[in-house]
């Protein structure tokens, strides 16, 4: 049993046949309506060029120049046996199928080509028959026939590719749509894993420290180890109330929303350092010029840098950390120095915490080094910070 023939490629071919097979027949009764010039040849001759025609129209998607050139073959042979109406109507369509799916450059040499054809045609007539009105009759009858069907062809070629030009740039911008929202995506993503890593951080590793040490040592009396288990239970409470506070905010349903989460700020910085202090590692913290109300963006990235700069000295670090922030009229400048111990830390991490701090530091224009300094390790950063009163002059 054969199998079956693909519909997606025989369907289109089998419409042109029928086309095909339709515009023989109606050729045909042209011809037997006697639609040509008499020159005592059989009238079967006249169906042969109309049947060359024809069979340009079935090809005339697949094979358009192919199609082309038996119409013009056609006419040349029903020329010599005619001509008649029939051959001459369906090379019309040899013509208009060449020009709209062959070739571009068929299509822009065709236009020339027929016009000249119409003219020249008209011109020999006129000649011939010594008559100049008849020049104007055959080169309108030569442009009807030549050159409308390239001029219909070229137009609708012309917005075919407009319409497959004005496709593939909404392809194009649905794809750009879709690389900038998988951008955001990405970007909010990495927003919310800085949030919730240096949110975390801080408090259980103040509380790994804690509780290590606890277990570690033999000869702490009650008092010592209830204030270490308080300490534990305030970080664990704070980290329980700043995780909370992510959740509510990644609830909202919209900027609108009334339930907005405390705000943090660098003005707040000495509770990172009562929580440092706590946590069994001394801080001291100095301000230099005069503190103000920073954007709330530089605010929160003030913020979460001076703690993450803790978080690591608790981790590596020796003795104490010193904090310094310092204000000018456009910057404020945080610099965490603190000895460390050169020993790699026992605490889990991703080591993400200084990619972070410097991600934060370039979303608000500002920059952040890290690295080893006098023996120790400096954290410093530099955040753009306008004035509030230099905005209010302006």
């Amino acid at each position: 049993m054969a199998p079956p023939m693909n519909d997606g490629v025989m369907g289109p071919m089998k419409r042109w046949a029928l086309a095909a097979l339709l515009a023989f027949a109606m050729g045909s009764l042209l011809i037997a309506g006697d639609t040509y010039i008499h020159r005592g040849t059989p009238t079967w001759l006249l169906l042969v060029p109309l049947a060359i025609t024809c069979a340009g129209v079935v090809i005339r998607r697949r094979a358009p120049v192919l199609a082309l050139v038996l119409g013009v073959t056609a006419v040349v042979l029903d020329a010599l046996v005619g001509p008649s109406l029939g051959t001459i109507l369906v090379f019309t369509d040899n013509l208009y199928a060449a020009v709209l799916y062959g070739p571009a450059r068929l299509a822009r040499w065709m236009l020339g080509i027929t016009s000249a054809l119409a003219v020249i045609a008209g011109a020999l007539a006129g000649f011939f028959a010594g008559n100049w009105l008849i020049l104007g009759v055959v080169a309108i009858q030569a442009g009807l026939i030549l050159v409308i069907p390239v001029t219909t062809a070229i137009v609708l070629r012309q917005q075919r590719d407009q319409a497959a030009t004005e496709r593939s740039r909404a392809e194009q911008v649905a794809r750009l749509a879709e690389l900038d929202r998988q951008a955001a995506i990405t970007t909010e993503r990495n927003r919310m894993a800085r949030e919730l890593h240096d949110m975390i951080a801080n408090h259980f590793s103040a509380i790994a420290i804690q509780s290590t040490a606890a277990l570690s040592r033999k000869d702490l009396d009650q008092a010592t180890v209830r204030k270490v288990m308080e300490s534990v239970r305030e970080n664990s409470v704070k980290g329980l109330d700043e995780m909370r506070a992510m959740i509510g905010l990644l609830r909202q349903e919209s900027e609108g929303d009334e339930a907005e989460p405390t705000r943090l700020r660098l003005a707040d910085a000495d509770s990172l350092i009562e929580r440092s202090i706590q946590a069994g590692m001394p801080a001291e913290l100095h301000i230099t010029g005069t503190p103000r109300e920073l954007p709330a963006s530089v605010d929160l990235a003030a913020y979460r840098i001076v703690q993450e700069a803790l978080t690591n000295a608790l981790k590596h670090g020796t003795t104490s950390a010193d904090v310094r922030i310092a204000y000018s009229p456009h910057h404020v400048v945080l610099t965490v120095d603190n000895p460390v111990n050169g020993r790699p830390s026992t605490l889990p991490g991703a080591r993400s915490g200084v990619i972070g701090m410097a991600e934060r530091a370039t979303l608000v224009g500002g920059a952040l080094e890290a690295g080893p300094h006098g023996g120790g390790w400096r954290v410093e950063a530099t955040l753009p910070t306008p004035s509030t009163t230099a905005q209010g002059e302006r």
